[in-house]
């Protein structure tokens, strides 16, 4: 299967292709609290990694989320919070990281003058990396990645191909948004074709829940609140209520789509409360709202639809702060 490419995005994917090759011993990471895109890029990285002979380590800030790990197979990821590597490495290869600061505390095993390949999709990327391969009008950063497996000759083995069609399903929530584009669809159909099996990958990433995401699915609901005319509306989590269900970050996944999928609701947020006096805000708009230019305005980014941020402040101080600001931007 091929598509057509920019003549600009081509000379990006040449860019990606010879810092792979010319160099080895990478470090790979994603940014931190992953996504299924953020995870399966990482994988996906690996088995290409491996399909050259290259030598690789992967890691994230924290602990992957034990729902993704069917996709790394045999290869070892390591919880840069828990055990640490005992060195630093010259190349490092991001994905689905936006900025520098998404990569988190990670970025102390990068060596003094260690070169970086930026491979993203997010339209707020800043260019952070020496070789830069970022297409803003991809749905995912495993759609870059696909793009780059092509145009390396690298054959589309089942180990890769779990990870590129995990990476479409989660960041188009289950081919339903505004970013499922022909190329996701005609891409998704090939990995089909491959031997993928999507249905069984639709249960496990979009339908089975644990114990603590459903308790935390029912406490959020009860703090269901609206303004402006019903136009934005959100959700809060304390971090007692994470610890008295026992939810890891994972458990908040799609916590957010609550408030946002509301009729006459343009925008949800879902504020969960951080560590070491911080909130983390999460954006999604149904439409008309770019949330990205506004979760920029607070250190954050993402996408048009779909952004985040983390703040400094007390919960409740933060909600009537950011509402407030919110509800200015809806005019």
């Amino acid at each position: 299967m091929t598509h057509q490419v920019s003549s600009e995005y081509e000379i990006q994917l040449e860019a990606a292709k010879r810092f792979i090759v010319e160099h080895d011993d990478f470090l790979v990471v994603a940014h931190v609290q992953p996504d299924g895109d953020a995870a399966g890029s990482t994988f996906a990285v690996g088995w290409m990694l491996r399909q050259l002979g290259k030598t690789y380590t992967l890691i994230n800030e924290g602990r992957m989320p034990e729902k993704f790990m069917f996709m790394a197979g045999d290869q070892p990821i390591m919880n840069g919070m828990a055990n640490t590597p005992d060195r630093t490495f010259s190349s490092i290869i991001s994905v689905d990281c936006a900025d520098h600061e998404r990569i988190g505390a990670v970025r102390a095993f990068f060596g003094e003058h260690a070169l970086l390949l930026n491979i993203d999709h997010h339209a707020t990327n800043d260019r952070f990396g020496q070789v830069n391969l970022v297409r803003e009008d991809a749905a995912a950063t495993v759609e870059v990645l696909f793009d780059l497996a092509v145009h390396m000759n690298l054959t589309l083995e089942h180990s890769l191909n779990v990870c590129i069609y995990s990476g479409l399903l989660t960041d188009t929530g289950g081919f339903r948004y505004a970013n499922t584009t022909p190329k996701v669809m005609q891409t998704a159909a090939e990995m089909l074709r491959l031997g993928v099996k999507g249905h069984e990958l639709a249960e496990r990433l979009l339908e089975k829940m644990t114990v603590p995401q459903i308790s935390l699915i029912k406490q959020s609901l009860s703090t269901l609140s609206f303004a402006y005319n019903q136009k934005l509306a959100w959700v809060s989590v304390t971090l007692e209520d994470a610890a008295r269900f026992g939810a890891a970050g994972e458990d908040m996944d799609g916590l957010v789509n609550y408030p946002r999928n509301v009729e006459g609701v343009e925008v949800g947020m879902l504020f969960k409360e951080r560590e070491n006096g911080q909130v983390k805000i999460s954006f999604r708009s149904a439409g008309s709202v770019d949330v990205a230019r506004f979760a920029k305005t607070m250190g954050g980014g993402g996408h048009v639809r779909a952004a985040g941020c983390t703040v400094s402040g007390k919960l409740g101080e933060v909600i009537e702060r950011v509402v407030k600001e919110m509800g200015q931007a809806l005019g």
